[in-house]
């Protein structure tokens, strides 16, 4: 199955964190880079030959920027195509679950968190271990996400519980799965749409085996299972897609196969320890 991830801004071009990619086709995926500031009949032909959409995370504009421009068509086609019985699943991953939230509710609800740099446990609500996402995780791997600090955060916006509580949008169209606390603040950190196949993690699953330039990124044995799982999940959700590409030659001009990944992890200050750059 073929999932796209987004290019993001970074230094004047635009950029994938190879994690990401890393990520999907440990599951068997793989990967089409979705460039920003493509034409909107561009979206939707990639739209119509790709079997899902990973929404990574990274420093974007959620209304304004190529990033934001991109995730609406996508969003605005998966809806439709659900709709009518064509099966296409969107993950969002933090700077994603936010721009989920923003196109789903139409407003910015974020609020800011004490969340840059730690590790936490989830908070599962109740019956969520029962939703789509979760059910299938075996009992040691779910008492992991409970009870160790094996979900990696670096945002500083998060959706409170009770800004997503106080948004009927939202409240309507998603379940939240788990939540988390800075401290002070209780925010929601994984969501699964109630009718889409539609998910999101505030955190970042994929980094825990791929990304090492920060020491707060856990890389225990329950958190590298935990990540299998994680994307296990997602990618069997785009093998009920039927999406595919008019040609062979067509796939083959797409894959991340035609890019080489950068490694940026030997620079200070560096978050990622690859990445692919697109000018």
């Amino acid at each position: 199955r073929r999932r796209a991830v987004y290019a993001d801004t970074h230094s004047g071009s635009s950029y994938i964190a190879a994690s990401y990619v890393k990520y999907l086709e440990m599951a068997g995926a793989r990967v089409v880079p979705v460039k920003i500031n493509l034409t909107k009949k561009e979206y939707e032909s990639l739209f119509n030959s790709i079997n899902g959409l990973l929404i990574p995370g990274g420093g974007a504009n959620l209304i304004s920027s190529g990033y934001a421009k991109a995730a609406k068509i996508f969003y605005e086609l998966a809806v439709k195509a659900n709709s009518q019985g064509d099966y296409f699943p969107i993950w969002g991953t933090c700077l994603g679950f936010e721009e989920l939230s923003y196109l789903t509710s139409k407003k910015f609800l974020l609020s800011k968190t004490n969340t840059t740099g730690l590790a936490l446990p989830l908070i599962f609500t109740n019956g969520s271990r029962e939703s789509r996402m979760f059910k299938g995780f075996p009992e040691d791997v779910l008492r992991s996400l409970a009870s160790e600090p094996i979900t990696e955060n670096s945002h500083e916006w998060s959706l409170t519980l009770e800004s997503f509580n106080n948004n009927k949008e939202l409240r309507n169209f998603y379940d939240v799965l788990t939540t988390n606390m800075d401290g002070n603040v209780e925010f929601v950190s994984t969501i699964e749409a109630k009718e889409f196949p539609f998910y999101g993690t505030q955190w970042h699953p994929e980094k825990n085996a791929y990304e090492w330039t920060k020491p707060y990124i856990p890389h225990s044995p329950s958190a590298i299972k935990m990540m299998f799982f994680m994307a296990d999940f997602f990618v069997n959700e785009a093998r009920k897609s039927f999406h595919r590409f008019s040609s062979e030659k067509e796939k083959a001009e797409s894959l991340i196969y035609n890019y080489s990944p950068v490694y940026t992890g030997k620079n200070p200050g560096s978050t990622f320890e690859q990445i692919y750059i697109f000018t």
